[in-house]
């Protein structure tokens, strides 16, 4: 996936900035000058610092969002171009298991809230274990009229043996 990290902006602010960086990088803003397919979901969730110490600990910080764009499965991390941004960064992402739900419409933080707790609310019921970070993927264009948008809460969980 290709990332960058969007810090100390308003929320709408930082979806502008992040996206803008990573269609940078897919419409040629790469070491290739190589166009690249966009691909879905666009994700979008709180910043990490992970500190470097012993132990590891992870923090989360409200003032800054991650936006990644998931690249083509044709690229690996050898053959994919480096971005000229020094903002926008690739990574590998391993498999692993995520829960979802999947609402449509426009999306916004209180519908991202409210869809988030009902995803966690229906893990506990079920005694699945969350690992990870709710997420917002979006799957479809800015124009898509709202109505036609799908949009899902993703968190990573740990499945019971």
């Amino acid at each position: 996936m290709a990332e960058t990290v969007v810090e100390d902006a308003e929320l709408e602010t930082g979806i502008t900035i992040g996206f803008r960086r990573l269609a940078g990088f897919i419409f040629g803003g790469n070491s290739a000058k190589e166009s690249i397919p966009m691909t879905a979901p666009v994700t979008t969730a709180r910043s990490e610092k992970i500190a470097m110490t012993a132990p590891v600990e992870t923090q989360r910080r409200a003032e800054g969002m991650v936006m990644t764009f998931m690249m083509p499965s044709r690229y690996t991390l050898e053959t994919l171009p480096e971005p000229v941004d020094p903002s926008v960064s690739i990574r590998r992402v391993p498999g692993r298991t995520m829960a979802a739900i999947k609402f449509s419409g426009s999306w916004s933080r209180e519908r991202f809230e409210e869809h988030t707790e009902e995803l966690l609310t229906w893990l506990r019921e079920r005694n699945l274990v969350v690992i990870g970070t709710p997420v917002v993927a979006r799957y479809d264009a800015p124009w898509t009229p709202g109505f036609m948008r799908r949009n899902e809460v993703l968190v990573e969980i740990r499945m019971n043996p």
